[in-house]
């Protein structure tokens, strides 16, 4: 007799509904430069734990989501993402290998590229004078990644998403 189970999709789709909210959520202005990256921490804890789920078409499209959502350039944000996920992949059997502080080591130089990408496509439409404080989301990103692994991990064990 096969068993029928759920795959609980939903739940994944809900994180990274919540990780849009939060990108878009109020911070106090000193703390905005330092906007963790929310939505690429989510994303990429689902590519690690489920990647035969979420993938580079996902990314793409929560992208474009975060593009309307932000009112960005279009497709800037799922290119970034895309971008992520690809490096994500990749690097997906070493990642999942890893102790977490070198986790977070690894995911601080694939989104300080992002934000390097980020900066570069800003520079081009004439958005943003480039700084050095590009770095700083990816910075902030990488250190909540041990917490929202942790958090994310026990989301997806309770609600036995495959």
């Amino acid at each position: 007799m096969i068993a029928t189970r759920s795959s609980n999709l939903w739940v994944i789709w809900a994180s990274l509904v919540l990780a849009l909210l939060l990108s878009v959520s109020a911070l106090p202005r000193f703390m905005e430069i330092g906007r963790p990256l929310w939505l690429a921490l989510f994303l990429t804890y689902w590519v690690l734990a489920v990647p035969h789920r979420i993938g580079m078409t996902s990314a793409f499209c929560i992208g474009l989501l975060a593009d309307v959502l932000n009112g960005t350039l279009l497709g800037q944000n799922a290119l970034i993402l895309t971008l992520i996920t690809f490096l994500v992949l990749s690097l997906h059997q070493r990642l999942r290998m890893f102790p977490m502080w070198q986790q977070s080591m690894v995911l601080l130089v694939v989104f300080g590229v992002a934000q390097l990408v980020q900066l570069w496509l800003n520079a081009l439409t004439g958005n943003r004078p480039p700084t050095l404080a590009f770095v700083l989301p990816a910075l902030v990103s990488a250190l909540l990644w041990p917490w929202v692994c942790s958090l994310l991990r026990a989301v997806h064990r309770r609600m036995r998403v495959n």
